[in-house]
């Protein structure tokens, strides 16, 4: 009887451990299957408008990518639609990774929902960034990697040319980041930038646009009180 009674303690301990084990697992993260992951990668660029049908870009990998792009991408004509109006552009051959870079992203909808977060009246207005958690995710999705410096093509900073911050530069005010533009609104140009910042482009198109959003009124940090959002860009040939 006593054999009895101490094997059903030794089954009814074995079955204690069995849910106490199973309790731990369920606590366990669980490793995604192939096919979630899958899933979870096709909403994120639903989420985002992205095409993924090109490689995740870093420093080793994005030079090449674009060397390649370039070839087969020969668009350079764009249209910028703002809450303000229309800027169209002309992008540079002669700064081929740039030009390249700037058709790329227009292709993947990164500008799409970007704003002008940085307005100096009579000097630049600076675009493709933002605070909307949408844009952290793009740049996530399409990779982090630079683009080099290319000064010496003869472009000087005109009224209207369209320049990229160089990775060169450490300043607040002059970011290393292929994501973002700025555009030179200055009367006469703004010449002293000569020699630090890739210029890819000019406007054809719109500076009276351009000056409208460099007159709205900016915090102290020169970020528009109201923003200014970039709705639309897309390629015209």
């Amino acid at each position: 009887m006593q054999l009895k009674y101490v094997f059903f303690l030794f089954i009814l301990f074995l079955n204690c451990e069995d849910k106490q084990s199973d309790k731990k697992k369920s606590l366990k993260p669980k490793t995604p299957t192939k096919a979630k992951v899958i899933k979870e990668e096709t909403e994120r660029d639903t989420l985002t408008g992205l095409n993924r049908e090109f490689p995740h870009l870093d420093s080793k990998n994005a030079m090449e990518f674009f060397l390649d792009y370039e070839k087969h991408n020969k668009e350079n004509k764009v249209r910028i639609t703002t809450d303000f109006g229309i800027i169209e552009i002309l992008l540079f051959n002669e700064t081929k990774f740039h030009r390249a870079n700037f058709i790329f992203l227009t292709k993947q909808k990164y500008f799409n929902g970007t704003q002008f977060y940085r307005v100096i009246n009579n000097f630049v207005v600076q675009a493709g960034n933002g605070d909307d958690k949408k844009t952290a995710v793009k740049r996530t999705h399409i990779g982090k990697y630079l683009l080099p410096t290319d000064t010496n093509r003869g472009f000087k900073h005109d009224r209207g040319v369209i320049s990229m911050p160089s990775s060169e530069i450490d300043n607040p005010y002059k970011l290393a980041s292929p994501y973002e533009f700025f555009i030179v609104q200055q009367k006469g140009g703004a010449h002293f930038l000569d020699g630090d910042y890739t210029i890819f482009g000019k406007v054809t198109k719109g500076m009276e646009v351009v000056d409208k959003i460099a007159a709205v009124k900016t915090d102290d940090a020169d970020w528009p009180l109201k923003n200014v959002y970039i709705r639309n860009v897309e390629i015209i040939e």
